[in-house]
């Protein structure tokens, strides 16, 4: 007899037949349903498939207006979010991703669309939407390709439905949106929590403070990644600042402590190679970007670094809170707090209900200055 529902799919397991049922959504089959794709009909006289009708690529994209939300999927479960993808001119802080399960009023996933990519600093222009900077992404549950493609494998399993928004919060323009979703209709085994992405930014980081990465987890569950985006303030190196992870009541010190900012995401020595930062994009760990000062008006060194915690989870029975500190050198030496800029987002699975995420930041407080 078989047992096996599709959960998890690997290698190890992909011979194995299941009874779950393959769905996507797409703005050519915008709810997914059985049949349903390529449906749509060229639209004005201009249109490219006026010619060749109907399921010629008629619909591939769709528009999102200045103020607009998006519904990009709303799923009746049980089912599994398997990958997603986004293209288009899409690929700024002016578009916010939110996930929804289970009919929650208060999102799981919330975050600008790039940085949920591990992408902090897409500088996408929409007049010239395939002009750099571009920093490729080769991991296992993200990858980033030319010109911007965005994919993602992280399990997402709900139970009652899945609401997927995307919020346009330009006030003037608008964005072409090219997306995929596939997801898998089934059981989800009682065990399986619900995937959960929060964003934080502070610009400046006040001196002597540290760097929250997320606080007020409660529940059960474990913590699987981390995406960061360091804008530096500060001349000299300044990534001796320690991770640290609060878990299940722990104070004044934590848990688990880290070595140092480089070394949390698999680097060494500064990421230095004969003087110069070096990056790299693996399965797991990558400081994949670098952007360097031009000497006009672009004055700051910015790095982009990821950790997924695939391999090792950090599990948590009741409460999660992590921190970075930001830390370089001054004379003596010593050590000198630094006051950055720095975005990250914090990924993991818990049981629900989730507490409340902080207040999504303003338009302006996301904006790369």
């Amino acid at each position: 007899m078989n047992t096996f529902n599709g959960f998890n799919m690997s290698l190890g397991n992909l011979s194995l037949l299941a009874d779950a049922e393959s769905r996507s959504i797409s703005a050519e089959n915008p709810t997914g349903e059985k049949g349903k794709g390529g449906m749509a009909l060229p639209e004005g006289p201009n249109h490219p498939a006026r010619e060749l009708g109907q399921g010629w690529k008629c619909r591939p994209c769709i528009k999102i207006q200045p103020g607009e939300t998006a519904t990009l999927a709303s799923i009746d479960g049980p089912g599994i979010i398997q990958s997603m993808w986004f293209g288009g001119i899409i690929v700024s802080r002016d578009f916010i991703l939110r996930i929804y399960w289970d009919n929650q009023d208060e999102p799981s996933v919330e975050c600008p669309l790039p940085d949920f990519f591990a992408s902090p600093w897409a500088l996408q222009q929409p007049e010239q939407p395939k002009k750099g900077p571009f920093a490729p992404v080769n991991s296992l549950p993200v990858s980033v390709n030319p010109s911007r493609g965005l994919n993602c494998f992280w399990v997402m399993p709900f139970r009652r439905h899945c609401r997927i928004t995307l919020e346009n919060v330009s006030p003037t323009q608008p964005g072409l949106c090219f997306y995929q979703i596939n997801y898998s209709l089934q059981e989800v085994p009682e065990e399986a929590a619900y995937f959960h992405a929060q964003f934080r930014r502070v610009n400046p980081l006040p001196y002597g403070e540290v760097y929250t990465i997320v606080d007020g987890i409660k529940g059960k569950g474990h913590y699987v990644g981390t995406v960061m985006g360091w804008g530096i303030n500060n001349n000299g190196w300044w990534g001796e600042g320690e991770i640290k992870f609060y878990i299940d009541g722990d104070t004044d010190f934590p848990t688990i402590c880290g070595t140092g900012t480089e070394d949390y995401f698999g680097g060494a020595f500064d990421w230095l190679v004969d003087g110069q930062y070096v990056t790299y994009t693996t399965p797991f760990l990558g400081m994949h970007q670098v952007i360097k000062p031009d000497g006009v008006f672009n004055s700051q060194h910015r790095h982009a670094m990821y950790r997924w915690h695939i391999m090792d989870p950090i599990r948590f029975k009741e409460d999660l809170r992590v921190t970075i500190q930001a830390l370089g050198w001054r004379s003596g030496p010593r050590y000198m707090p630094g006051t950055h800029d720095i975005c990250s987002v914090a990924y993991w699975y818990q049981t629900l209900p989730a507490a409340p995420f902080p207040e999504f930041p303003h338009r302006d407080q996301l904006e790369i200055i």
